[in-house]
């Protein structure tokens, strides 16, 4: 029996063009492979202050979760998706990568430089419902509008930001 992360390289390695390619750099000096959207799935990336929390959203839903990569440097969080030739997502900061778009993604087990898993594909071919990633977008954006409306927070961190606001309108001091 193949161990889960052997399996989630194998399922991650088969949207290359050559497979055995793909898993010699993942082991190679980058450890990234560039692999094509839209045969096994497609990749829904959005900012980082949207896509973790809508993500943390997702991960209390009691369905398997799809993969999530993030990309530390852009500041950016990727839902892998069921292909979708048709697939339209429009917003502020939303990029969408279907048949066509390729993807830099790290080994199933580890990070690499900028790129690291958020949830680690399986290797079953779990993915994330666009339905249900849509909802937690629209929460995540909800949570984030009504924090802006009280004080402005570092999204990584949660501190206050200059020109950050009190309960009452005043500025801390």
């Amino acid at each position: 029996m193949r161990s889960a992360t052997r399996q989630a390289m194998e399922w991650l390695a088969a949207a290359s063009t050559d497979p055995r390619t793909c898993k010699r750099q993942w082991h190679g000096d980058t450890g990234v492979a560039v692999l094509a959207c839209g045969r096994f799935w497609d990749v829904l990336s959005v900012p980082e202050d949207l896509g973790m929390p809508a993500l943390d959203t997702l991960l209390c839903i009691p369905q398997p979760p799809g993969p999530a990569l993030a990309d530390t440097a852009a500041r950016r969080v990727a839902f892998f998706l069921p292909p979708d030739p048709e697939g339209r997502w429009i917003g502020s900061g939303i990029q969408y990568a279907g048949q066509g778009t390729w993807l830099a993604v790290p080994a199933p087990h580890r990070a690499a430089g900028r790129l690291r898993w958020l949830v680690p594909p399986d290797g079953t071919g779990s993915l994330f419902v666009p339905a249900t990633v849509e909802l937690a977008l629209q929460v995540a954006l909800g949570r984030l509008t009504g924090q802006s409306s009280t004080k402005r927070r570092c999204p990584t961190c949660g501190a206050p930001t200059a020109g950050a606001r009190n309960q009452s309108g005043d500025r801390p001091g």
